[in-house]
């Protein structure tokens, strides 16, 4: 066989495939009958007038909230890493990030179509969780939550931010 006559048969193989490829990818959205709505999620901040003694704890929380609406059917979450390089690589600084509007454009250039912001706050003996799922198109706060809990055990703290963020998504 001769370099154009292999080539005559490579190209319309290499064209079925991706064919069958596209075909296939397709058939996988159309089960769920539409493409799964990316969220991505801000840390949560912290709003309390004394520390928690958790320096983390946004992050933690973060991590929580991401845990548990990617457990939701046809919501896919932007990893944290992703959004944290895509800040890094913008080098944007946390003023430049004060206003949900930079927050809301920065959600766009990764592909959210929403976001989900939030805050908690420690007094006395109440830890409070409020979040906020947020439409990066029109920044209308499409849906919010809020869970209480005792201030006495980091593990009610996050098990409080997963609710709230099951809350959101449902």
């Amino acid at each position: 066989m001769n370099k154009c006559s292999s080539g005559k048969i490579i190209a319309p193989l290499c064209a079925m495939i991706m064919l069958f490829l596209i075909a296939a990818g397709c058939a996988s959205t159309a089960k769920t009958g539409a493409e799964p709505l990316t969220i991505a999620v801000w840390d949560v901040e912290n709003l309390s007038a004394e520390s928690s003694g958790y320096p983390d704890l946004g992050e933690i929380l973060s991590q929580e909230i991401i845990s548990k609406i990617s457990e939701q059917p046809g919501i896919q979450a932007v990893e944290r890493q992703k959004l944290l390089s895509v800040l890094e690589e913008l080098k944007l600084g946390s003023s430049s990030l004060a206003d949900d509007s930079s927050r809301l454009k920065i959600g766009k250039m990764l592909g959210a179509k929403q976001m989900i912001f939030g805050s908690y706050l420690i007094s006395g003996s109440v830890m409070r969780i409020d979040l906020r799922r947020v439409d990066c198109e029109t920044g209308r706060v499409v849906k919010s939550s809020k869970m209480t809990t005792d201030s006495d055990d980091i593990k009610k703290w996050i098990q409080a931010a997963g609710n709230a963020a099951q809350l959101l998504v449902k």
